[in-house]
């Protein structure tokens, strides 16, 4: 039996922790060997088959449809005791064109040869457009009737058996997924457990993280489940429809723990920043990873400042690296110490790849994000391959038991290490006296006039512009024409505005958003495009896609 499934036993045989969900209309709490049980009874139903269905192999892929934390707890655990893997499918939601998502779900189906889908709330409603489309499934409602429970076999799956198959975040035409094995999740889970300094006597964690998403289903769902870590749940509508019930969640239960992207602590500042004094208790939270995209110094500095009539201490903060490719976590900041900005020479930077501290010279800030976890090495190297130095900057590229050893694509699997065992994670940035620092993405990077801008500076000027919705500017490359025999390298920002459509609000959000990136990077944009809420194509998990961006930008341009 892998390492993982034996720690998840344990914790189900001896924890007395569990999770809290049905907040905030009917809260129910389950202990972890309750949701353990519950699972032995689903794994058992699922060996069995039913309606004509095969009973579940080992090996077999299972895709998971279902948006209530309570009952994908134990779905996951079913199928990990069955030796299967877990996919957790993309989600619809109401803007969705069902038929092009079930296209894109059978798309995902096929290319991890999976046989099932466990179908539950609130997506029961979507059993005939599976149906139509010859997709077996089966609802989790009932599949724990049963009185037979499974006795996991001791050889039940092996360490490099696949757990999950993790979805990445980029376009669902062409589908990919993480390979994670119960090696690379043991090894992971310990990483971050370690770095963290969790305990499972005093730590609650608050999540309405998507479990869709790595940072939701390792994070908030599995490390909980096999470290017996007290859990309460909610799921991503509870917060967007009521963002304060994230923080209301982490003063009832004395929540410790929490992690989001940046955006949602943008949020969650202006409603602290609201809320009336000594309604919220947040003195008991001891760390709000950041992770997931770039992080704004600013954004966390309002979050903070907001938080702090509510006892919410800044060294709680704790800034986060990560990706699928390592199941989850590549770095953590140390705990108790707030978001530590390296604030670099722009110049130095952009034109010399070096990221020398700034004294009075312009500068670009960028979060230090800790020492990679345990059991994960860390270099940079440049575009032939040689190892950089301190502080010069690169491409990030990764080794340990945490990576993934592939991806699997549409057209078959694909090798993510090098000989060595070294991932290239495709991101560029630094190593400061240990720390990991990321710039930005590489293939994302604008090169101009000799100098390499990264869109996240761009984007975080162009997002204080008077009438755009923050967190919703794009800066995306373009080419300028041909110079020397090169191509020479320009950029579009687009930003979303409620005033969209009024051609002389337009003009207004365009002078302003030029001068401000002017400001920022001494560099001005060769058009600025004002959509209409909800334009920008994003993730399912939220993030804004730059190359999607361009490809509508592009579209938008050609005559009709």
């Amino acid at each position: 039996m892998s390492r993982f499934l034996a720690l998840l036993l344990d914790s189900a045989a001896r924890s007395p922790r569990g999770m809290t969900t049905g907040e905030p209309k009917e809260p129910v709490r389950h202990t972890w060997p309750q949701v353990h049980a519950t699972a032995r009874r689903m794994a058992a139903a699922l060996q069995e088959g039913a309606d004509g269905l095969p009973g579940l192999a080992r090996g077999s892929a299972v895709g998971v449809l279902a948006g209530e934390p309570v009952s994908i707890a134990p779905a996951a655990q079913a199928v990990w005791l069955c030796g299967g893997s877990v996919t957790m499918l993309h989600q619809p939601t109401a803007r969705t064109d069902l038929a092009a998502w079930a296209e894109d779900t059978v798309s995902v189906l096929r290319m991890i040869d999976a046989g099932l889908v466990l179908l539950g709330a609130p997506f029961d409603a979507l059993a005939p457009v599976l149906a139509e489309r010859g997709i077996p499934f089966r609802t989790l409602e009932g599949l724990a009737d049963g009185d037979r429970e499974i006795e996991p076999d001791a050889d039940v799956a092996t360490e490099d058996d696949t757990a999950l198959l993790q979805l990445t975040s980029g376009s669902t035409a062409e589908p990919k997924a993480v390979r994670i094995t119960h090696r690379n999740l043991h090894a992971n889970i310990n990483g971050m457990v370690e770095a963290s300094r969790l305990d499972v006597e005093r730590d609650v964690m608050v999540s309405w993280l998507p479990l869709f998403h790595d940072m939701g289903m390792v994070g908030f769902l599995t490390v909980p489940m096999t470290t017996g870590l007290e859990l309460v749940s909610v799921t991503p509508v509870d917060f967007l429809t009521r963002p304060l019930l994230w923080a209301e969640l982490i003063s009832k239960y004395g929540g410790t723990v929490t992690a989001a992207p940046n955006f949602a602590y943008a949020v969650l500042g202006r409603q602290l920043a609201r809320a009336t004094e000594g309604s919220l208790d947040l003195s008991t939270l001891r760390i709000a990873l950041n992770g997931a995209e770039p992080i704004d110094p600013d954004a966390v500095e309002s979050f903070t400042s907001a938080g702090a009539k509510s006892g919410l201490r800044p060294e709680s903060v704790l800034a986060a690296y990560g990706m699928a490719e390592t199941a989850l976590g590549v770095s953590f900041a140390p705990v108790e110490t707030g978001l530590q900005v390296d604030a670099i020479d722009a110049d130095q930077l952009e034109s010399h790849r070096r990221a020398v501290p700034a004294g009075d010279a312009p500068a670009r800030r960028f979060p230090r994000l800790g020492p990679p976890l345990p059991g994960i090495e860390a270099r940079v190297v440049d575009d032939e391959g040689r190892v950089l130095g301190e502080r010069e900057v690169g491409v990030l590229q990764l080794r340990g038991d945490s990576v993934t050893p592939g991806y699997l694509t549409v057209n078959g699997p694909v090798a993510t290490q090098d000989a060595d065992g070294w991932l290239d994670t495709g991101d560029e940035g630094y190593l400061a006296d240990g720390d990991v620092v990321v710039c930005g993405r590489r293939k994302d990077v604008i090169i101009m006039g000799g100098r390499n801008i990264y869109p996240t500076d761009i984007e975080r000027a162009a997002a204080t512009a008077a009438d755009v919705r923050a967190g919703n500017a794009v800066a995306v490359r373009v080419l300028a024409g041909v110079e020397g025999g090169r191509h020479r390298e320009s950029f579009t920002v687009a930003v979303e505005s409620r005033k969209a459509g009024d051609h002389e609000a337009e003009q207004l959000i365009r002078k302003d958003v030029i001068g401000r990136v002017v400001s920022a990077v001494g560099v001005r944009p060769a058009e600025v495009a004002v959509l209409a809420p909800g334009t920008l194509p994003k993730t399912p998990s939220g993030k804004l896609r730059r190359a999607a961006t361009g490809e509508l930008l592009r579209g938008r341009s050609r005559p009709e």
